[in-house]
């Protein structure tokens, strides 16, 4: 569902998917027993296993490993818990990554809350993974659902600190940059450990989070040479001098990243002795002191190890290599890496697998693979080097057309496509994936989103503008369930920039759909009429009598959450006229569906039954149960108004078995609200605090603060009902400083309507005089009857 064009406002923020209840509001006791507190889920998922694999033949760093041991007590298998934040800080390539992974499957037995493991990927070439992605990778580990995903940066870490808070969990955030990427991911429980990866100090974290540092050095020579010599021991004939081994690791300037790559070099050719191996190495080493006027021996010898392994690649292999440095994700799969190579699917494993065996690529999971950030640049430095322009131009429009298409087919298998974004003929030798089902496409969308997200940036800075614009667009279709605005907005925007670039309006006007799509559904009212308006236009120049009348729907949804609910009625009639003429059975439907709306709110209860109960009928005929539970939920409200609260009963119940049966968690939680002013009516208050209740737990998991003051308020009124002032009053106060918050003015003033008459039962007739007055001054601004009725409700009360 919740597809702001084809919908009433209210429901811009649901998902097909269902969400888990594990972060309920404090605010007090419900009667009956009923408490809004933080909970637990009996359905929760299993703990996280998400540590990658341990590190083979892992040597040395003793005394680093019990720094660590001390952590959880003075032995492993102490009763001491864990306790804080450890950095491991270290250079590039020290082995910080190892050492944490190494360590954390040696006691990961001792949290049985789960490991949680991620890649921030601060020094990648690429993008760094943000706070708010790396949370949206966690809570998803921890059961909660994209639906249930808050989304502002805050509620989200709240929320996982709320799920951790009774947990001894493990938490590994690998390359971190900056603290802005860590502090947000701190469980806040001293029975979890956080282990910290950078190659920065973070002093910060350190004096204001009390965390402990433990600072890598590149191996002594010794442990160096026992490293060299375990690795390569079981598959060299000849055996290895420790004069020898000892040069080796010299010229590796004893980095555990580059002496592994060398050993793999030395075990790979068992009959060969190793000095000559050393000798090729030295001329290796001589050409790069030619070529850099830099003083980093570190550095040296890492690139000096890099192009003399790369050397010894066959030419398939060092061509893929280098290819994959213009990959434009953080990791990838076999099917892309073909694609970048113009190659088969099969041939690309092999490939993949020598250079895994070569440790210049690493494999993340499996099936996935992923460069360390030093050979990734070095890669991308060989591909400059190697690989002529046309060649490079030719594998980025490749890959680029892998995730294109990749993403198209993946949308149509979700059934989340209104429109079928045009396409052009995918680009020769391009792998193009393939999706059984829906939980196929869902799973591939989940593993890819980054580079897919990646793909619209790099598409755009390699002038490819009309795949950036259509990969956007076919986002928007993922987005509007999801609602990660920040991301969303980002994306659109440069899909508007290339498809302004290269003239195409029919981009244009698919990237200010987008646009007004994400500021609508993010309460952003000004920018959301600016680019529906836009896109209007686009489609009247273009002759997109299909589009336009998405683009007046779209308009008349901004205008009803203005409260121009004469403007928005009328934009709903046009919009119904074009989709019959168009013969659109389903957008009819939802256009008819939003008029009914309309005409609810402007007190028209007769005319807005009729639509809405031509509306369902419409629904049911075109097989559209999300909109047809919407339009059940406004025929309910609609029949309560007229005095109906038992056919408002029945008809409610029937979108709830709609939101139930589909799946339908953000709709489901909005539409108990008129449940709970059903029970109001029908004299079942305490029956209607549950349903506010399970409303405003997901509300908040979702992030729509809107709808979560919405479940306060209702609270509020139902504890009026049964004559608890106080508490109403604290519900009705928690809805207005959300309103005042996110600056819905109607909402804000419906709210003080209902909380000045709380606080004259609680005895502050003060501050009930107070809110009518301000009631009355912010529904001075509005003109419809409804708040003409709301006006003289609270005149009523306070004369």
């Amino acid at each position: 569902m919740a597809r702001s064009s084809d919908e009433p406002p209210h429901l811009e923020s649901h998902s097909d998917l269902s969400g888990s209840a594990h972060d309920v509001v404090q605010a007090g006791n419900v009667h009956g027993g009923v408490h809004f507190h933080q909970g637990t889920d009996p359905g929760r998922p299993a703990p996280p296993r998400q540590l990658p694999g341990d590190v083979g033949s892992f040597v040395n760093r003793h005394n680093e490993i019990q720094a660590l041991d001390a952590v959880l007590g003075s032995e492993r298998g102490g009763d001491s818990g864990a306790n804080g934040v450890y950095v491991i800080t270290g250079t590039a390539g020290v082995g910080k990554t190892s050492l944490a992974l190494h360590w954390a499957h040696g006691v990961r037995d001792r949290f049985p809350g789960g490991q949680l493991y991620v890649n921030l990927r601060g020094y990648d070439p690429g993008e760094p993974v943000t706070a708010e992605q790396a949370l949206d990778h966690f809570l998803r580990a921890l059961g909660v659902t994209p639906s249930s995903i808050p989304a502002r940066l805050e509620d989200r870490s709240a929320l996982f600190r709320s799920l951790l808070a009774d947990q001894r969990a493990l938490v590994i955030l690998d390359n971190a940059a900056t603290v802005s990427q860590v502090r947000p991911l701190l469980p806040g429980n001293p029975d979890c450990l956080v282990l910290v990866t950078s190659r920065h100090r973070f002093s910060g974290l350190v004096a204001r989070d009390g965390a402990h540092r433990l600072t890598l050095d590149v191996f002594s020579e010794r442990d160096a040479v026992r490293l060299l010599h375990t690795v390569t021991a079981e598959y060299r004939a000849l055996p290895d001098t420790d004069t020898d081994l000892s040069e080796l690791a010299r010229l590796c300037a004893r980095l555990p990243l580059a002496l592994r790559i060398a050993a793999e070099r030395a075990s790979s050719r068992p009959l060969m002795p190793l000095n000559d191996l050393i000798a090729d190495l030295r001329d290796e080493s001589a050409l790069w002191d030619a070529l850099t006027a830099e003083e980093d021996d570190e550095s040296d010898a890492v690139r000096t190890v890099f192009a003399w392994s790369y050397r010894a690649l066959s030419e398939p292999a060092a061509r893929l290599f280098r290819l994959l440095g213009l990959h434009p994700g953080p990791e990838f799969g076999a099917s892309a890496a073909a694609s970048l190579a113009g190659t088969t699917v099969p041939v690309a494993r092999q490939l993949l697998d020598v250079l895994t065996g070569a440790h210049v690529l690493e494999q993340a999971a499996y099936g996935r693979f992923q460069f360390h950030d030093l050979l990734r640049i070095y890669a991308a430095q060989q591909a400059a080097q190697h690989e002529g322009e046309e060649a490079r131009d030719s594998a980025l429009a490749r890959i680029l057309s892998h995730y294109l298409f990749a993403l198209a087919r993946a949308i149509s298998r979700m059934a989340l496509l209104e429109r079928p974004v045009p396409l052009p003929e995918p680009y020769p030798d391009v792998v193009v994936e393939e999706f059984t089902d829906r939980a196929a496409a869902l799973q591939w969308f989940e593993l890819e989103r980054a580079n897919v997200v990646s793909a619209v940036r790099t598409a755009a800075a390699s002038g490819q503008h009309e795949v950036a614009w259509r990969i956007a667009a076919l986002l928007r279709d993922v987005y509007m369930h999801r609602n990660p605005f920040q991301e969303w907005i980002a994306v659109s925007e440069t899909g508007l920039a290339s498809a302004t670039a290269i003239g195409d309006r029919q981009g244009q006007a698919e990237m200010r759909d987008s646009l007004g799509k994400a500021y609508l559904q993010s309460q952003r009212l000004d920018e959301a009429e600016l680019h529906h308006r836009e896109a209007l236009r686009l489609r009247r120049e273009t002759g997109d009598r299909y589009g336009e009348g998405i683009a007046v729907n779209a308009l008349g949804l901004v205008d009803w959450r203005r409260r121009r609910l004469a403007t928005a009625e009328a934009r709903f009639q046009e919009g119904r006229e074009i989709f019959r003429g168009l013969a659109d059975l389903r957008w009819e439907a939802l256009l008819l569906s939003n008029l009914g709306m309309t005409r609810f709110d402007g007190l028209q209860l007769d005319a807005a039954a009729a639509d809405l109960t031509e509306a369902v009928r419409l629904c049911q005929e075109a097989g559209d149960r999300a909109n047809e539970g919407n339009a059940l939920f406004y025929l309910s409200m609609t029949q309560r108004e007229r005095g109906e609260p038992e056919a408002a009963l029945s008809t409610i119940r029937q979108a709830l078995d709609i939101a139930r049966t589909d799946r339908l968690t953000a709709a489901g939680a909005f539409w108990l609200l008129e449940l709970a002013r059903i029970q109001r009516a029908l004299g079942e208050p305490g029956e209607a605090l549950v349903s506010c209740q399970e409303s405003a737990v997901t509300q908040r998991q979702i992030g729509d603060r809107n709808r979560e003051a919405a479940a306060h308020d209702c609270a509020g009124e139902a504890y009026r009902d049964l004559g608890r002032f106080t508490e109403a009053a604290g519900f009705h106060r928690m809805a207005v400083v959300t309103y005042r918050d996110t600056r819905d003015q109607w909402a804000l003033a419906n709210a003080l309507v209902n909380l000045a008459p709380a606080l004259s039962g609680a005895g502050d007739g003060e501050g009930a005089a107070g809110c009518a007055a301000e009631a009355a001054a912010v529904l001075s601004g509005f003109d419809d009857a409804r708040a003409t009725a709301q006006r003289e409700r609270i005149a009523g009360l306070f004369p």
